[in-house]
């Protein structure tokens, strides 16, 4: 008969097993998108029975691993010292977040060829919302331009540091330059325009 502290010991074994898991799709997806089921149970150590026994799909596997590195990050950037000149703020974040993206730009192919759009958009709503509340206080104080919409700066954060991450990956853009270019982009980017540009159609949105 089993005792009383099997049955905690066994979730114990579980709860190591996954975590084992994700971190071996995580590592094998961010090498290689179309990691299979197999390489990623090879590389965790476990049998296929044993992954799927907690993965029933390799998209519920994907997204596993997608979470697993977005809390990762969320860790990460909730550290960055945000207050103060918003510019010297948007430094530090693009710095922070330029190597989080090149890190997980193959996990995050994974899960566009797994996932559906609107779940994506959902797991990386936080990160978003940082970008968002950054970009309007400095466009409450002045520093950012306001003849755009919010919505679009932040599209253009994140398609910025795509861009670098894909740059990096086809050995375009070095390593150690790519967080100077993202942060001199963004910053030209969100920079308000001159009066002259401004009197010749721009509008306040």
């Amino acid at each position: 008969m089993p005792t009383a502290a099997a049955g905690p010991r066994r979730r114990a074994d579980a709860e190591r097993s996954i975590a084992r898991i994700v971190s071996a799709a995580r590592e094998c997806l961010s090498g290689d998108p179309n990691a299979s089921v197999d390489d990623i149970a090879k590389a965790a150590g476990v049998g296929r029975m044993t992954l799927y026994g907690h993965f029933g799909t390799r998209a519920e596997l994907v997204e596993a691993a997608l979470v697993d590195a977005l809390r990762a990050g969320e860790e990460a950037l909730s550290a960055v010292d945000l207050t103060g000149d918003a510019h010297d703020a948007l430094a530090r974040l693009l710095g922070s977040t330029w190597s989080l993206v090149a890190e997980s730009m193959a996990l995050l192919t994974a899960a566009q060829g797994t996932l559906p759009a609107g779940r994506i958009r959902r797991l990386h709503a936080a990160p978003a919302q940082r970008v968002e509340e950054l970009i309007r206080r400095g466009r409450d104080g002045g520093a950012f331009r306001t003849d755009l919409p919010i919505a679009w700066l932040v599209n253009v954060v994140h398609y910025v540091l795509k861009g670098a991450a894909e740059e990096n990956r086809a050995e375009r853009l070095k390593a150690e330059d790519a967080a100077r270019v993202v942060i001199a982009t963004v910053q030209s980017l969100l920079s308000p325009p001159d009066r002259a540009s401004t009197d010749r159609g721009g509008a306040n949105l």
